[in-house]
């Protein structure tokens, strides 16, 4: 399956090809700053699925060391558009926000929140809810793994 992601000012646009690995609701707030909003909604994919923005589209970020997650904003509009995940003996990961993508309705329901003890307000779905970094990253990889 491919897909276009572009930005809402349309300078950021990129394809991601494939099936994604999962999606997820991060309520951390690294996330809730990077998203300028209450949570992520992230659709992660291998790295190798998506084709990289050109880099002067893009102004990465660190927003805690050690740097195993770069966050990337749109050069124009700033919105949130592309995480790489990096870390050693791991895959190498990219997350993509959601509203991203032209075609939204094709991509899978999201499966678990995470650093939900973080969260802005209580959200009432039946998705699991993982509090602290430990239950978050453990669910976070057995979802991706498995």
């Amino acid at each position: 399956m491919k897909s276009t992601c572009h930005c809402s000012c349309g300078h950021t646009v990129f394809e991601v090809n494939g099936s994604p690995k999962l999606r997820i609701i991060c309520h951390c707030t690294i996330c809730q700053k990077y998203n300028a909003a209450s949570h992520a909604d992230v659709v992660v994919y291998k790295s190798s699925q998506v084709s990289q923005p050109p880099v002067n589209v893009v102004d990465f970020e660190t927003y805690k060391r050690p740097p195993n997650v770069q966050r990337g904003q749109c050069s124009k509009c700033q919105q949130a558009v592309i995480e790489v995940f990096s870390f050693p003996l791991m895959p190498k990961l990219t997350m993509v926000p959601a509203d991203m993508f032209v075609d939204d309705a094709s991509l899978p329901k999201p499966c678990a929140h995470m650093f939900y003890e973080r969260r802005v307000s209580d959200v009432e779905d039946e998705l699991p809810k993982h509090n602290g970094f430990m239950s978050s990253q453990l669910a976070f990889f057995k979802r991706l793994w498995f």
